[in-house]
């Protein structure tokens, strides 16, 4: 097949839709439903993520896609028992393809609703039970055993879009698109990023342990699939906090940084302990959640008037400031990269506020001397990549 018609395009008035290879045959088959024209854009650049993933890590990788940015990108790491409780995972044993997207998913679960799931790996039983109550789009991968596309056919009433992609293709060099009737082109961003990049330490401290090292390249690739400018904070095997689209530099970093908090306080055992009630859906608990974590009115107000009758078997303790403050201040070991240098040093102060202690960036500001300062301040280990990241 060299066409695929669409039903309209980014929005419905833009009509006729379709994609198509100029030469040879799409490398993507549908399996079951029908693709959008954002389903695709969605779905084509979260398989670059989460394949380019696992070829750098060799572990089986996964991303949850929105509107063109990553919401979450991981690998398939095993999850410890209270990883378990914050993901909403399955009991018994999780593949490492499973485990991947439920780490990708629980980055940011409230952006995460209605996503289009990304797999390195061949989608087992466990991925598709996973991904089963999870109200998502659509899901792409190079194969599907017969269990799990029986899983996911059933999704949305038999309606659930599910993609085959040829994990042989290798895209042209040269890319193009149009904007306003003009064409423009480019080389395709085929840069390998790996553990080499870090190796251009400019601070006191040099030290970057294995663990980091993973979490850098993670949180590296995850922005070269972000839509610019962005920011990526990543622990443990995923990215936790994704600042995407701004214009500014500190308001990325400001913005995964309140991510990647509010992903520590779902850790906390007054989140982990919240009496809900039995048959509560999905969504309505994950909203429940980021109304108790985040400080402000919502939070609040959520326990002190009756909503809270809706979702819990009794009134739960709320979260004070006090312990937010005291929860995040604990964590330490994050990673965090962006995609272009940091003009100041007021992203880095920022970034140790929630917990950063190793950050990847290109370096290459008239004031890289004030952020290497900085890092130094707090004990920051930082690498000076040489390579932007930007995508647009």
């Amino acid at each position: 097949m060299t066409e695929l018609e669409l039903k309209y395009g980014c929005n419905p008035n833009q009509r006729p839709s379709r994609v198509f290879m100029r030469e040879g045959e799409l490398p993507i088959t549908v399996l079951n439903g029908r693709p959008g024209y954002i389903n695709l854009l969605d779905a084509l650049n979260s398989y670059q993520l989460a394949r380019e993933l696992q070829d750098a890590l060799g572990i089986p990788a996964a991303a949850s896609f929105k509107h063109v940015s990553p919401a979450g990108a991981a690998v398939g790491l095993p999850l410890t028992e209270t990883e378990r409780l914050m993901f909403f995972a399955p009991e018994g044993e999780i593949s490492p393809q499973a485990a991947a997207y439920i780490r990708a998913r629980g980055a940011d679960r409230v952006s995460s609703y209605g996503d289009w799931a990304a797999l390195s790996d061949v989608c087992d039983e466990d991925t598709a039970r996973a991904l089963a109550p999870e109200v998502s789009d659509g899901v792409i991968a190079p194969d599907y055993t017969p269990a799990a596309l029986e899983i996911l056919q059933k999704k949305r009433r038999g309606n659930y879009t599910i993609l085959q992609i040829d994990p042989k293709y290798t895209p042209a060099p040269l890319e193009r698109r149009d904007v306003y009737g003009i064409t423009f082109e480019q080389g395709r961003n085929a840069i390998k990023i790996d553990g080499t990049l870090l190796e251009g330490l400019v601070t006191k401290n040099g030290a970057i342990p294995p663990a980091a090292r993973r979490d850098l390249i993670i949180a590296m690739i995850t922005l070269k699939y972000t839509q610019s400018n962005s920011v990526a904070f990543a622990k443990d095997g995923g990215a936790i906090g994704i600042g995407a689209g701004q214009q500014s530099r500190i308001h990325c970093t400001r913005l995964a940084a309140g991510k990647a908090d509010n992903w520590y306080l779902r850790s906390h055992p007054k989140t982990l302990a919240l009496p809900f009630l039995p048959d509560i859906a999905r969504v309505a608990r994950d909203n429940a959640i980021e109304a108790y974590i985040s400080p402000g009115d919502d939070g609040e107000d959520i326990l002190s008037d009756t909503r809270w009758q809706e979702l819990f078997t009794h009134r739960p303790e709320p979260l004070t400031t006090a312990e937010r403050r005291e929860w995040i201040a604990a964590t330490t070991d994050a990673a965090l990269a962006s995609d272009a240098f940091f003009p100041f040093g007021d992203n880095i102060e920022r970034a140790v506020r929630s917990g950063v202690k190793y950050i990847a960036q290109p370096g290459g500001s008239i004031r890289d001397a004030d952020v290497i300062d900085a890092c130094d301040k707090h004990g920051v280990a930082m690498a000076f990549t040489g390579v932007r990241l930007f995508l647009h």
